[in-house]
């Protein structure tokens, strides 16, 4: 057992704080992870603001990369040494969706068996399985996905949630392939993600739909060819006009609210598809749409699951494409913080002034 610093949120809406920790030696299964970079996602504050459940304390972070340590017994295909970006959706290989070829839908992901605790013993809930505000880590193997140790860990560790969700939502989810065109709403990290992927694909237009003007000349530089600010403009007519009077192929929901989602459904083209990657909170129902309209404009209505991305397949692609200067991940990384800076991070959320701040450990690049 190793004893580390790490951020834990004790009570529902209170201050995180920072503490040691117990983490144990990885069990069968298990690796423990040197964490160089994490950065902070909207699902950690979630956490903190009692939005997942109420299993505090919660041990938070997630979005990481960083170097395994150790293994424990039966681990293969992994070793110490290795760079690796953490993934929630370690699959498990047998499950219904994993026996007919879609493992990107497992149904029986998993995380490590055993608990990191409080110095007093006190277990933790790790956010998402993975709990990496912390400088060491314990997961299970499969949750770790060795990518080119040439690459930074504050970059590519995004690649864990966020970024991922929205390259996912429009790649692999959407379908978005050449000359499709796409809006997306919403235009924060996740959304900007699926930006940049929906122009990796070679889409012909992409439209980027917000609130705020400085997220939408933000989406510019990634890739959007036209922006509509939603609070001044009706989105689904503007989408509408800039895609010849039609609507768009792929219509992307990143903020995960029913007024949004219908804007979605209303602004994409017969026999196009919308795509919710947006996370909504319990409460929220489907809009009042006709049922002769889902009928009358046919195409998909679909949720997109961390991007229906598999981890193993996936994030060496995009590492390898970071590298080639095609895929600019650096520009999603607003901030290098340090582990005391969390807090102060949750309030840059709130007011939109940052697309990621990212924690870095020693040996962080």
């Amino acid at each position: 057992m190793q004893q580390v610093q790490a951020v834990i949120a004790r009570s529902k809406g209170a201050p995180v704080s920072i503490e040691t920790i117990n983490v144990p030696d990885p069990g069968p299964g298990e690796a423990v992870v040197k964490v160089q970079a994490c950065g902070v996602c909207h699902t950690d504050l979630h956490y903190r603001e009692g939005g997942i459940n109420d299993d505090f304390p919660f041990l938070l972070g997630h979005e990481a990369a960083g170097v395994v340590e150790s293994v424990g017994p039966d681990v293969t295909g992994l070793e110490p040494g290795d760079f690796v970006v953490l993934n929630w959706r370690a699959v498990c290989g047998s499950c219904r969706a994993c026996l007919r070829g879609e493992p990107w839908y497992c149904f029986s992901t998993h995380n490590a068996t055993q608990k990191m605790t409080l110095e007093d013993g006190t277990e933790l809930s790790p956010a998402l399985g993975i709990g990496a505000f912390a400088e060491k880590t314990l997961v299970a193997a499969g949750q770790c996905t060795k990518v080119d140790p040439s690459a930074r860990a504050a970059a590519v560790g995004l690649l864990g949630c966020g970024v991922m969700a929205g390259l996912g939502a429009a790649i692999n989810t959407g379908n978005v392939t050449r000359g499709k065109s796409v809006a997306v709403i919403g235009c924060g990290g996740v959304g900007m993600a699926a930006i940049a992927g929906s122009a990796l694909a070679g889409a012909s237009r992409i439209i980027a739909v917000d609130v705020d003007d400085r997220k939408l000349e933000k989406a510019r530089a990634m890739g959007a060819s036209a922006v509509v600010n939603s609070k001044e403009t009706d989105p689904v007519a503007a989408i509408q006009e800039l895609t010849g009077g039609f609507g768009a192929d792929v219509v992307i929901e990143a903020v995960g609210r029913p007024e949004t989602w219908k804007q979605a459904f209303y602004a994409r083209d017969l026999a196009g598809t919308v795509v919710l990657v947006g996370v909504p909170t319990p409460d929220m129902k489907v809009p009042d749409i006709p049922l002769i309209d889902v009928f009358g404009r046919g195409g998909s209505l679909k949720s997109s699951w961390y991007g229906d991305c598999l981890p193993s397949r996936d994030f060496p692609m995009l590492v390898d494409l970071y590298l080639q200067g095609r895929l600019d991940l650096d520009a999603f990384v607003s901030e290098e913080i340090g582990l005391g800076d969390v807090e102060a991070a949750f309030e840059k959320m709130h007011h939109g002034d940052v697309l990621r701040s990212v924690v870095l450990f020693e040996s962080g690049s």
